[in-house]
């Protein structure tokens, strides 16, 4: 994602820069040369005259309103599944610029529970997604499948036995839960399993300006857990609405997700 964010700002910049120096340098000349003719506009600036405006437009849109992005993996199920397209609000944390992300406009900070995606420190080029769990100077544990925040346990209730299709069909016969994470409820996943009875516990402390994450599929999840806390600078936004699911191993496209709102 990062290599096409680049080369969306550089196609935008060169055709808007071949543009204008044609509007301001060379029609002109062409103009005084043709004489009474009508002058000749090379191709180069037929098109970018033609895609500048489109390619502006769908830049501003990806860097400051909302970003499409793709589901790779089970880390979030059974919030997001594989083969979701998702978007993501580009401004709920401020506006950042392209490419290096360096925050301009601070406008909001992530809520516990809010879904984020962002670049992981150890790989800074790929695109991730994690539910906020902790917030700057909160004490995080992990116990006996349980969230602690600041020594208060997170409540989760189990609701029955998960039934995944696609590619999701491996966590079928899971347990599903839901979990209230400061008053804000959403599912999640574990496997009954004794290999994963210690899987990811520990205890932390968030650092300033940093936030803990983890999946909704518990023992599914690379996360903060194994990695430590997240920057907030890697932040890429808020994750609000699931516009397409295409699994061609379930099916081809789940009409049933179209507008599903992420919570």
């Amino acid at each position: 994602m990062k290599w096409f964010e680049l080369g969306l700002v550089l196609l935008t910049f060169l055709s808007g820069l071949i543009w204008l120096l044609d509007r301001l340098v060379f029609a002109k000349r062409r103009a005084a040369a043709a004489g009474l003719l009508e002058p000749q506009e090379p191709v180069v600036v037929d098109y970018a005259r033609a895609f500048f405006p489109i390619l502006a437009v769908v830049l501003v849109l990806r860097s400051f309103i909302a970003e499409p992005f793709r589901i790779p993996s089970t880390s979030m199920m059974p919030t997001l599944l594989v083969g979701d397209f998702i978007l993501v609000n580009k401004f709920a944390y401020g506006l950042r610029l392209p490419v290096n992300n360096h925050k301009v406009v601070a406008i909001g900070e992530p809520a516990r529970g809010d879904v984020v995606v962002f670049r992981p420190p150890q790989y800074p080029d790929q695109d991730w997604i994690k539910r906020v769990v902790g917030l700057p100077g909160d004490r995080i544990a992990y116990r006996d499948n349980t969230v602690f925040v600041n020594g208060d346990a997170v409540a989760n209730a189990p609701v029955g036995r998960y039934v995944g299709k696609g590619r999701g069909d491996e966590m079928s016969g899971a347990t599903l839960l839901t979990e209230d994470l400061g008053g804000r409820r959403h599912e999640m996943l574990e496997v009954d399993s004794p290999l994963f009875a210690n899987h990811g516990v520990g205890e932390w402390t968030v650092p300033a300006g940093e936030y803990f994450v983890m999946g909704d599929n518990r023992d599914r999840s690379d996360d903060s857990r194994f990695w430590g806390t997240l920057p907030e600078s890697q932040l890429r936004g808020k994750a609000f609405l699931v516009w397409m699911n295409f699994d061609s191993s379930a099916g081809g496209v789940d009409f049933g997700r179209i507008g599903t709102r992420i919570p």
